[in-house]
């Protein structure tokens, strides 16, 4: 493996790059590479968790430039927290480790940042890539970029906002297209522990709300996103719904839980992954009722307006 040098010039004074990391060192590198070509020469935090495919050794010879942290456990995605207590610019942008900014884009993010002080996150579009190691969407999409589905709907959110927001409001963000406020995402406590990995944001995003922060899409930002195949899909597909859930029991009122938690009965497969994330939520009752905090009225109002999309979407699915 040959070393990837330092960029020249001075690094971004705004914004660090996060990235967490499993079991993935290819996707890592490659991503790493198209990182260390960023006009913007953002510092960068790689959180290794836990890898066993010589994550870390690749990384220390190919980018020596990176920040590497390594917890020794897989934090899922409180990896980022711990990334975050290293951060010292201003703002922080996550992509995961098959997914990376296209140059300018960390500006334009930080920009907007800059520009209106009560917007905390800036979240790009995405375009998706075919992975080589993805026989059928190589050959699906003749191994051609295309816009993520779930695109259309970040543009067509129907909730209102202020005058001075620079695009649609969100009630959500994606992790891996999104920077974010340093100093916010630390005074909200970052992502929860409870929830580890799977639909994490929704929690930290309403809580951000509730503080009176807003959340934007920018459509002429890009994150490019090449789907790695070396998932676990099925557990992913477990903590997505064990996390939907939380989240609802924990912040939205007694009726509106109830009618989501029987929405979510009926969206979801029929099958023993899907009785295994009810178990999983199930035996969380004793601390979410602990914790239990509903959200403000005028958040909760937003997260109505977003039922219908949520419900027929067709770009998020369970699936896995």
């Amino acid at each position: 493996m040959t070393p990837t040098p330092r960029p020249p010039g001075g690094p971004d004074p705004r914004t660090t790059v996060v990235v967490i990391t499993h079991n993935r060192r290819d996707d890592l590198l490659h991503t790493l590479g198209r990182l260390a070509e960023l006009p913007e020469r953002p510092p960068v935090t790689v959180v290794d968790n836990a890898s066993r495919d010589g994550t870390a050794a690749a990384v220390r010879a190919c980018h020596p430039w990176v920040r590497l942290l390594t917890p020794g456990r897989n934090l899922g995605a409180l990896g980022r927290n711990l990334a975050a207590r290293y951060v010292t610019t201003p703002y922080l942008a996550f992509c995961d480790d098959d997914s990376w900014w296209e140059p300018g884009s960390l500006a334009g993010a930080a920009d907007l940042l800059d520009a209106h002080e009560r917007l905390v996150s800036v979240t790009a579009r995405i375009v998706a890539h075919p992975h080589p190691d993805s026989p059928g969407a190589w050959a699906r999409h003749r191994g051609r970029p295309y816009e993520d589905p779930v695109v259309a709907e970040l543009r067509r959110s129907p909730l209102p906002a202020p005058r001075w927001l620079p695009g649609p409001a969100l009630g959500s963000f994606l992790a891996a297209a999104t920077v974010l406020r340093t100093d916010a995402f630390r005074a909200a406590g970052g992502f929860s522990p409870r929830l580890v990995l799977g639909g994490e944001e929704e929690l930290l995003a309403a809580d951000l709300a509730a503080e009176g922060w807003w959340l934007v899409y920018a459509d002429h930002l890009t994150i490019h996103h090449r789907a790695s195949p070396h998932r676990d899909a099925t557990l992913r597909r477990r903590h997505g719904i064990r996390n939907t859930l939380w989240f609802t029991w924990l912040r939205r009122p007694v009726p509106t839980a109830l009618r989501r938690t029987a929405l979510l009965v009926a969206a979801v497969p029929k099958d023993l992954v899907s009785v295994r994330a009810f178990a999983d939520a199930a035996r969380g009752l004793p601390w979410v009722l602990r914790e239990r905090r509903t959200l403000p009225p005028e958040v909760e109002a937003r997260l109505r307006l977003l039922e219908y999309s949520q419900v027929h979407s067709r770009a998020r699915r369970y699936v896995g």
